[in-house]
């Protein structure tokens, strides 16, 4: 027996795509969602496995909010490699199964290590 459970938050950010041909080459900026999924395999005497609050104060405490991106990070800050740099972070306090990054209303990238 086993569940999944979601949570979601979202940040501003701006960012390049360095050698990429394409108007995403230019500084631009998006209201980012990162959607995490947790594996659960036991419920408390409440009937909850993982407190939904705590899942968020986790997510949003990674999030770089109001930031380029490119000088946080040492990568090509693209959806792909945010979604695996918040799953790596992620991994070493939660039971993370995946991480999914939306820089828009219908583009996305999610990483697992299935």
């Amino acid at each position: 027996m086993s569940w999944i459970l979601k949570v979601r938050d979202k940040f501003q950010a701006a960012h390049f795509l360095k050698d990429y041909k394409g108007k995403c080459e230019k500084i631009h900026g998006h209201t980012f969602v990162v959607e995490i999924s947790v594996w659960a395999n036991q419920l408390n005497q409440t009937g909850i496995s993982l407190d939904f609050t705590q899942l968020k104060a986790q997510l949003a405490a990674i999030l770089p909010d109001h930031t380029l991106l490119n000088e946080v990070y040492d990568f090509p800050p693209s959806a792909e490699n945010l979604a695996r740099h918040f799953y790596r972070e992620l991994k070493k306090i939660l039971p993370i199964k995946e991480v999914t990054v939306w820089e828009s209303e219908d583009a996305s990238a999610t990483y697992s290590e299935d």
